[in-house]
């Protein structure tokens, strides 16, 4: 039986619709009780003032929460370095979700900057539903690699049969958008008054772009 392989090339692309924050908030203490108390504080902190700017606390996911001993080298009396326990590191790594909105994103930012929990922040541009943009990505491919086959077939003076086989190696795609928003500078509130920041409603984080291949063994008749 002669066959024909063909390599397709699927590409899918998809506006944003969602927006992802991470939040890692720590504290250190030489005392356990201590430093695991003022990384709820913190916590608590964060959860308060973004529930004040409207986000639901179920929405504010806990994604791992992580204690570990913090040493430093210190130099003796001989001149040589020991490695002295300096305290507990307690941290918690937090996710919050919503759709997007550039009003919505700048109150969550200043919610951030207004609660003083200095966490470490980052934000992604993202879809709600990966899994129809991977569908999207996985058809295209399959009719890339069809109608290739059919001109290569027909080229030959052959006809197409059956599929024999696919082989697709299964990939971690990245469900998020290029688009960078630096928040190293966050806003700050003045008294008790929270910001209402938005962002300008002409940013507009680009689409998600995706490629993925697989190939396809068809008889050829």
């Amino acid at each position: 039986m002669k066959t024909i392989t063909v390599k397709g090339v699927g590409k899918a692309s998809a506006p944003v619709d969602s927006v992802e924050l991470s939040f890692r908030l720590q504290a250190k203490n030489r005392d356990y009780d201590q430093a695991v108390h003022d990384a709820d504080q913190k916590l608590f902190a964060l959860e308060n003032a973004l529930c004040a700017a409207g986000f639901p606390a179920a929405d504010f996911q806990t994604a791992g929460f992580h204690v570990d001993t913090e040493y430093e080298n210190v130099r003796d009396e001989g001149g040589n370095y020991q490695s002295v326990f300096a305290g507990y590191v307690c941290s918690y790594e937090q996710l919050l979700r919503f759709d997007f909105d550039t009003t919505r994103l700048g109150e969550a930012i200043s919610a951030v900057a207004a609660s003083r929990s200095e966490p470490e922040l980052q934000l992604s541009f993202t879809v709600r539903e990966p899994e129809k943009l991977e569908a999207t990505l996985l058809r295209a491919a399959a009719d890339s690699a069809r109608a290739r086959a059919e001109i290569l077939c027909a080229a030959a003076g052959r006809r197409l049969g059956e599929l024999q086989t696919i082989d697709y190696d299964v990939m971690r795609l990245n469900f998020r958008s290029q688009t960078g928003l630096d928040l190293n500078c966050m806003p700050q509130t003045a008294g008790n008054g929270m910001a209402k920041r938005g962002l300008s409603a002409s940013f507009r984080p680009r689409d998600i772009e995706l490629e993925d291949t697989a190939v396809f063994v068809w008889e050829m008749l």
